[in-house]
Order: C-alpha cells, then structure tokens, then sequence
C-alpha cells in the first residue's frame, strides 16, 4: 500500500512529535534549547534529544555547537508538505462535513425571512442562498433583501459547485530576459479566459502590464489563487521560471487541475 502522508501525521506519534519540533527549530533557530521544545510538546528532553538526532543524521536539520540548530531546506520542503497535506485535510472537514455546526455567510438571491428554508449554492466564486431546493440545505438567520449578506445556519449537504482550472504561464526572471522575453499578444489573449489574474514576481507583474492587464492579485497571489480556483473561478498565474515547479506542486498536493502556457518568445 503506498504511504499515505495524511495518515502518518495524523495516526503516528512519531510523525506529529518530528513534524512539531521541525516546526518549533524553525520558528526559533538557530537559538534552541531542547529543555523548551521538552516542555512546550509535552515529552521529555531525552526524547527531545532522540529526536533531534535522528532529524540532524537524516538532514532536516543540522546543527552548528551546542543548542544551535537549522532546519535544511530539505527539511523546509517536508514541513510544507505535511503542512499543505493539513490544510488540505481541515478545508474538506471545513467545506464537506462540519456544515451543521456554524453560521455560513452567503448572498440572498431574494428576499428572505429568519426561519426561512433555504437552498444554498456557489455561482461565479460566490455563495448564494435561495428559495429553491438544493443538494445545501439550512435556515436563514436573519432578514436580508435581494443582494444582501444573510447567514444561513443548520446547513446540511455538500455545496455542489465545480472546482476551478488555473492556467499557468512562467516568466523568465531578468536575467533571462525578463517581462520582455513574454509575447505580450498571447498573455493578452490567455487573461480573457480568466476570472481571476494572479502574478508572482515583478518580471510577471511588468508582463501582465506591457499586455494592458491588470492582475488581481500580486502579494499572497499564490494561495488566493488556489482559493480562487476552489471556488469554481478560471484562474491564470504568471509566475516567474524559478518559482514555476514550486507552484504546480502546491497546486497538485491541492488536488486542482492546471494547464500550462508556454509564452516565452522563441
């Protein structure tokens, strides 16, 4: 069976104790005393220092003297990902199971009235609430007009909506050529079929211009984008080549689907 990432961090002790005190000589380093990580997790020094042992012969981390420590990037790169394999996890506990339990925000597609019965659907990246059946059901909680913002609680039943693509296009950092090296016609042509235009890097940001677009998203384009996309929205990231493979991993351990555009000149 293959190895299951979810399943490890989640069901294994040893893996959610490495994962933390990755976590804790990151946030702290390279300064650390074992005795804090101890006391912090809830475990005793000696297993702190096992630990710390085991993660420094496998390369996660090394370390320079006594109590001075570095997370290496290959063990950067297994945080995340066990991170991104969390996040994944919470938003479907989120999204497709603990309807019943909160207060959702939606649109009122009519006007509606507290004790209502609603059925609540997504429609161009938005959550609406409306008189008519859905496969979302729940109880409006307050009055709202056509066009307001009405909460909707006892939801229950998945939110049916289809998950948005992202096309995906890099762009030579300056060395290479730059914002200048991107054939501007068909960057203008692409961003038409988006909802949603996000740029990483100024390289991308001065492309997107000299094409007469404007991104939507510029600093944190990296997760709105995939929320975005989650939200049923056609998605297009320019990004520059060195962050390029980076991008479709995150997007992949997402579980999104990605088109990617070759936009350098020849």
């Amino acid at each position: 069976m293959p190895e299951d990432p979810l399943y490890n961090i989640l069901r294994s002790k040893r893996e959610t104790t490495r994962f933390q005190v990755l976590v804790e000589i990151a946030e702290h380093q390279p300064s650390i005393r074992q005795q804090e990580i101890a006391d912090k997790l809830g475990v005793t020094p000696q297993a702190i220092s096992e630990y710390v042992r085991v993660l420094a012969e496998e390369g996660y981390i090394s370390a320079e003297g006594r109590g001075r420590y570095y997370v290496t990037h290959k063990g950067v790169e297994w945080v995340l990902n066990n991170a991104e394999v969390l996040e994944a996890y919470a938003r479907h506990v989120r999204r497709d199971i603990i309807h019943q339990v909160v207060t959702w925000a939606a649109i009122a597609d009519t006007d509606l009235k507290k004790g209502d019965s609603v059925g609540v659907y997504m429609k161009d990246g938005w959550l609406y609430a409306g008189k008519k059946p859905q496969t979302a059901m729940g109880m409006v909680a307050n009055d709202a007009k056509e066009g307001d913002d009405v909460g909707v609680a006892r939801l229950a039943g998945i939110i049916e909506h289809t998950e948005g693509k992202v096309d995906v296009a890099k762009v030579p950092r300056i060395e290479r050529g730059g914002s200048s090296a991107v054939n501007h016609t068909a960057l203008s042509a692409l961003s038409k079929n988006a909802d949603v235009v996000g740029a990483v890097g100024l390289e991308a940001y001065l492309a997107l211009k000299k094409a007469d677009v404007t991104p939507d998203m510029f600093y944190g384009a990296r997760e709105g984008v995939i929320e975005a996309a989650f939200h049923g929205l056609r998605c297009l990231m320019l990004i520059v080549d060195e962050e390029f493979t980076e991008f479709l991993k995150r997007l992949e351990t997402a579980g999104l689907s990605y088109t990617i555009h070759e936009l350098v000149k020849e």
